[in-house]
């Protein structure tokens, strides 16, 4: 098992979340003068930045639905998924701990840690689909833009841009979560844990889907 990338996908992971959730935060300590856009770049850009960060060391996961989506197509053996998924998790943990020392515990209860929720209306079931769909864009511009080999070498880029408009679309839905450390870390530390199932399904089914279908008919075999 690689330790490097063990380190390296907790830090990210970490880093993710703290910016992530802590941007959502400020926006509630401000009144909302974030704003979707704020959130959505917030997120967007982190993702950029540790993903390019990370990439010659650990690949840039920074999510367990991503590491079993390359698992999947053999881009990563079993032992160091379990690795990626463990320390993805823990550092999503790590990450709203920290805020909880960084912010008046108002403002994260107000938006329950941070963690992801459906909106009035939507159905589990549409949930579903909404983060199926939306983890299948972003697994299919991470095919696309890093792990193809034909790609430039700036997939960090689009990665994040990917992650920015999927939570400008799927945000107000559903949280727009594509990653279930990312609604793990949140849920545990006190947001609930009540659509656990819906937000590890949905990111694994459509990071497994957008893998399968990216190796089989797209590429360069």
């Amino acid at each position: 098992m690689n330790k490097k990338a063990l380190l390296a996908e907790f830090i990210a992971t970490f880093v993710l979340v703290f910016v992530g959730v802590g941007a959502t935060a400020s926006n509630a300590l401000t009144q909302g003068n974030l704003g979707l856009l704020g959130i959505a770049l917030a997120y967007g850009l982190t993702i950029a930045a540790m993903v390019s960060a990370t990439a010659a060391v650990s690949g840039g996961h920074l999510n367990p639905a991503v590491t079993i989506g390359l698992f999947f197509v053999k881009k990563i053996d079993a032992v160091n998924a379990i690795g990626y998924i463990i320390v993805q998790c823990l550092g999503a943990i790590a990450g709203v701990f920290i805020l909880q020392q960084c912010f008046p515990m108002t403002y994260l209860t107000t938006i329950h840690m941070g963690t992801p929720s459906l909106a009035a209306g939507v159905t589990p079931g549409m949930g579903l689909l909404a983060e199926i769909i939306l983890t299948f864009i972003l697994m299919f511009v991470i095919f696309g833009t890093a792990v193809d080999k034909r790609a430039p070498q700036v997939g960090g880029l689009f990665i994040g841009l990917a992650i920015t408009l999927d939570i400008l679309m799927g945000g107000p839905l559903t949280g727009a979560c594509m990653n279930p450390a990312r609604y793990l870390g949140p849920a545990l530390l006190g947001g609930g844990l009540q659509d656990i199932w819906l937000y590890w399904l949905g990111p694994v089914l459509g990071a497994i889907i957008a893998a399968v279908t990216y190796d089989k008919f797209l590429a360069k075999k």
